[in-house]
């Protein structure tokens, strides 16, 4: 199957052969011909399975075919939990619709609003927002909610978690009821999925892979160590392997900063990004990120949600989230795409609900792999399965001759052994 036999227009086809893109991915193919249908839709796909281009090249056809917008309106509204994310569709809409002579824009906190309500005030014919700067922007009077026909919830499950409930039912509250609406997500938990179907009219769903389900091109395994040991451990595989590009979540953003602070003393550029910061040096960390000026970016959830880092090769869960579906999303950082990528988490003796649930959910028994020098003095569960953990090898992945990164400075840890450390 091809993008033609999904009935697209000329002008997304052009839009889509100049960006490479031939084949529709599986997610693509269901999703597509259902929206244009006027289909209510709840889509389950994979982080970097193609989403955004799921829900966005429909809409560009069927907005493309009524009436544009007027001065202080919305046709199709987008709503996405973070800053980053919001940007990231913002750039999908209008690199697909750049051959359409519609409007588009983005709004999220953190910014000036002065030029998002000039913007929305001309009228906007796809809007892509965070819910709170919309609300505000709302109550300003700078546009309205009433030629509103498509509502998209992106990364449903955590809009409709308890911590945008509120802000979401109110904006539906002043949505036309006549509407179709969109939700797309990497995983749905079976509360989220009830709140859902109650704001749908005649759904379908769509899955291309088992619920809550991992990519297969993520390698998954567990280091178990002793809290206390973790931030050495992380320096010791980042040194070891020589990873170039790491993207490290934290559960807390004090933790974020302490362990940036850590790695950057073990001279391992790093940055950290999380609800704290502004979006200017959140926009400046990802964009040092990709360039390769930082080797490692230390992310709390939601300030990664919908970070899109091409061949991002390894995603470290220093901490296990304390939602197991977080997991999901955490480690569909690496693996997009196609690409193969590797998902390390490092889990100590006080994680270990956390660790069933997160199995319990993927369906998968996560291989335990003990890294020397990093034995637990407290013990991790053990898998299901009679395996027993494995002394982890280390991988060099990259062709290139080997650099000297550091003179080996020999520290004692209280029970004499021996550790290579970064000075």
């Amino acid at each position: 199957m091809n993008f033609e036999s999904l009935g697209l227009s000329a002008s997304t086809l052009k839009a889509l052969d100049e960006q490479g893109y031939k084949i529709p991915s599986p997610i693509q193919q269901k999703a597509i011909p259902a929206i244009m249908e006027g289909r209510d839709v709840m889509a389950a796909a994979q982080t970097g399975t193609g989403k955004t281009a799921g829900f966005t090249l429909p809409i560009l056809e069927i907005l493309s075919k009524r009436e544009r917008a007027q001065p202080g309106q919305v046709r199709a509204l987008i709503l996405t939990p973070t800053r980053e994310l919001a940007a990231q569709v913002a750039h999908s809409v209008a690199t697909y619709g750049k051959h359409f002579s519609l409007r588009f824009a983005v709004v999220f906190g953190g910014v000036n609003i002065n030029p998002q309500m000039t913007a929305l005030r001309k009228g906007v014919d796809i809007l892509v927002a965070t819910p709170g700067r919309l609300l505000d922007l709302y109550q300003q009077r700078a546009m309205q909610f009433r030629d509103v026909s498509v509502l998209v919830l992106d990364e449903a499950d955590r809009m409709l978690d308890m911590g945008f409930i509120h802000d979401i039912k109110k904006i539906m509250s002043l949505l036309p009821s006549k509407r179709q609406n969109l939700m797309f997500s990497a995983t749905f938990s079976n509360e989220i999925r009830a709140l859902a179907k109650g704001m749908m009219c005649h759904h379908i769903e769509i899955s291309v892979t088992p619920p809550n389900s991992t990519v297969n091109s993520v390698e998954q395994w567990i280091c178990p160590v002793d809290k206390k040991q973790k931030p050495a451990l992380l320096s010791h595989l980042i040194w070891e392997n020589r990873w170039e590009q790491v993207l490290v979540f934290a559960r807390t953003k004090h933790g974020a900063n302490r362990l940036a602070e850590f790695l950057m003393k073990n001279d391992i550029p790093t940055l950290a990004i999380h609800g704290n910061k502004s979006q200017g040096a959140r926009t400046k960390a990802l964009a040092n990120f990709k360039k390769g000026a930082i080797r490692v970016l230390v992310a709390t959830d939601i300030a990664a949600r919908g970070l899109d880092i091409e061949l991002l090769p390894h995603v470290v869960n220093f901490d296990l989230p304390n939602i197991p579906e977080d997991y999901v999303h955490r480690i569909g950082r690496t693996g997009r795409a196609g690409a193969t990528g590797e998902a390390i988490s490092l889990v100590s003796a006080d994680e270990a609900k956390q660790l069933r649930d997160i199995e319990r959910l993927i369906k998968k028994t996560l291989p335990r792999k003990i890294v020397d020098s990093f034995e637990p003095s407290h013990d991790v569960p053990q898998s299901q399965s009679k395996e027993q953990p494995r002394r982890a090898t280390m991988h060099r992945r990259s062709e290139k001759p080997a650099k000297k990164f550091w003179h080996s400075a020999k520290k004692k840890t209280a029970s004499g052994e021996k550790r290579h450390f970064r000075p």
